[in-house]
C-alpha cells in the first residue's frame, strides 16, 4: 500500500459509520481530496481533536480502493485567534465552501491553497468584506474564470456569479447574514 504526506486545509467533514469520519482536504500538493479517517470519533481516538474545519494539517495517508485513509495527523496552524469569533468562522465556512465547490478533485492548485490559508490567517483583522471580495476575485482569477469587466465591484454580484460558475447554489452566506 501506497503511503504518502502532505498539508491540507479541512474544508468539510461528515460523520461515517459509527466511529469514522470523511473529511474533504484541500491539500497544497494533490488539490482537493476526500479521506476516510477511521475510528476518530471513538472516545479514546487521539486523532479527532486535530481534524477540526479549517485546521491547517500535516496528514499522513495510504492509498485505498475508493477512498485513501488518514493514518497520522499533525495541526501546524488551528487559528485560534479567531475561532472564538463567530463572524470570523462563517467567513472561514464561506471561503472553505468556494474552494470546495470551485475545484475539482485531484488537481493541484497551489495558488488557490496558498491563497486560502493566507485568507484564513487575515481573518483575524476582521475586514471581512474586503478579504471576502479579494478572495472570491483572486479565486476565480486564479482557477482561470476571470472576472467579468462588467462585473460590479460587490459581493453579490460575485456571489451570483460563481453561482453561475458552479450551477449550484452557495449556502453560507445565509449563515453569515444570520450573524452580522
Amino acid at each position: 500500500m501506497r503511503a504518502y504526506k502532505t498539508e491540507g486545509i479541512i474544508l468539510k467533514r461528515s460523520n461515517y459509520g459509527e466511529a469514522d469520519r470523511l473529511l474533504t482536504i484541500f491539500t497544497k500538493n494533490h488539490g482537493k481530496l476526500r479521506v476516510i479517517a477511521k475510528g476518530v470519533r471513538r472516545i479514546t481516538s487521539r486523532r479527532g481533536g486535530n481534524l477540526e474545519l479549517f485546521n491547517d494539517v500535516n496528514v499522513y495517508l495510504n492509498c485505498g480502493k475508493n477512498l485513501d485513509s488518514l493514518s497520522e495527523v499533525e495541526v501546524i496552524n488551528s487559528f485560534s485567534n479567531w475561532r472564538k469569533d463567530i463572524k470570523s468562522v462563517g467567513v472561514a465556512y464561506y471561503l472553505c465552501e468556494l474552494v470546495d465547490k470551485l475545484t475539482a478533485e485531484g488537481q493541484e492548485h497551489y495558488q488557490v491553497f496558498k491563497l486560502l490559508v493566507n485568507s484564513l490567517s487575515r481573518l483575524s483583522e476582521r475586514n471581512y468584506t474586503e478579504l471576502v471580495v479579494n478572495f472570491e476575485k483572486e479565486l476565480i482569477t486564479e482557477l482561470g474564470f476571470g472576472v467579468p469587466e462588467n462585473l460590479k465591484d460587490s459581493q453579490k454580484s460575485l456571489k451570483d456569479y460563481i453561482e453561475q460558475i458552479t450551477e449550484k447554489k452557495i449556502t453560507s452566506p445565509k449563515i453569515i447574514r444570520e450573524i452580522w
